[in-house]
């Protein structure tokens, strides 16, 4: 399939996937500013949405700081899809959430997404008092593809000789290991078909040796040592619960801190479609475990 025929398949896929949004919602509601913004970065003008805590919040002069980036295979989704969980991070945890909105494949395949958002993260620290945040208390997350995205500006950090300060990352439920065939990871009548996930994966990788690469498949890392402390959460039947667990454990040998979760019995997505308690659950670990982060940090 060209890159031609790889587009016109994927914009049918964006025009259904639009129009059939089931999504979970928080049952609380919170006092949170959102404002719309546009970054400089190597993919031209990122636009990021920013949520600023309210009321509740306001003794602070300086907030820090969670970029957030949604899932979707690398092909689908879109910022506001996971607004309303942005705002229950930034309420929870008195954080700023900067929610990603990075370019998609196959338009702008590998290792477009995974520079711009490494882009985002540099510019919002030289920028930070232009948003009110504190530019030393900086965490990173994402769900699916985004966890995926998340882990790799971790390892392009360190490589860059750890340019700002990662103090956490959040890796939901992601796709870790792009070089596994598909067929090949663990089968649940409810995970990912094999073949939309080995399409997907052609369409973000601009070409099939790309998929060894440390920034596209985290979890074939050459060390994991000197990588910020990990909340990974896994969904007990999801052909990528396993390279989650292995990341977790490589994670840990080469001396990180993780906190490794497995929700029972959920499916791939659980944070944003199906029971809205196990949700929650999980999105309360992650905006508990941001506020422990900075407030060990911020002293």
């Amino acid at each position: 399939m060209d890159l031609q025929q790889q587009i016109a398949m994927v914009q049918q896929m964006r025009q259904h996937s639009s129009g059939n949004d089931q999504s979970l919602q928080p049952s609380h509601t919170y006092d949170v500013k959102v404002k719309e913004f546009m970054i400089p970065t190597s993919a031209g003008e990122t636009r990021v949405l920013i949520y600023t805590p309210g009321q509740e919040n306001a003794e602070r002069s300086t907030f820090p700081i969670f970029f957030n980036m949604h899932g979707g295979g690398f092909v689908l989704g879109q910022a506001d899809g996971d607004d309303a969980w942005c705002r229950l991070i930034a309420g929870r945890a008195g954080c700023i959430v900067v929610n990603i909105d990075y370019k998609l494949a196959p338009e702008h395949k590998f290792p477009t997404a995974v520079l711009e958002c490494y882009d985002v993260v540099k510019w919002v620290h030289a920028n930070a008092a232009q948003i009110s945040a504190n530019a030393s208390l900086l965490a990173i997350g994402g769900h699916s593809a985004g966890g995926n995205l998340a882990a790799a500006v971790c390892l392009l950090n360190r490589e860059r000789g750890d340019e700002f300060p990662i103090l956490l990352q959040i890796i939901d439920y992601a796709v870790l290991d792009l070089a596994t065939d598909p067929g090949e990871k663990p089968d649940f009548p409810e995970a990912i078909p094999a073949d939309v996930a080995r399409t997907f994966n052609a369409m973000y990788l601009t070409k099939t040796e790309d998929a060894v690469n440390p920034l596209a498949s985290p979890v074939l890392a050459n060390s994991f040592s000197h990588l910020p402390e990990a909340l990974i959460i896994t969904a007990e039947r999801d052909s990528l619960a396993q390279e989650a667990r292995n990341y977790a454990s490589k994670l840990e040998a080469g001396g990180v801190k993780v906190t490794h979760k497995e929700y029972e019995g959920a499916v791939h997505g659980f944070t944003h479609h199906g029971d809205i308690q196990m949700a929650e659950d999980a999105w309360y670990l992650m905006s508990d475990t941001l506020r422990d982060v900075f407030s060990r940090a911020d002293v």
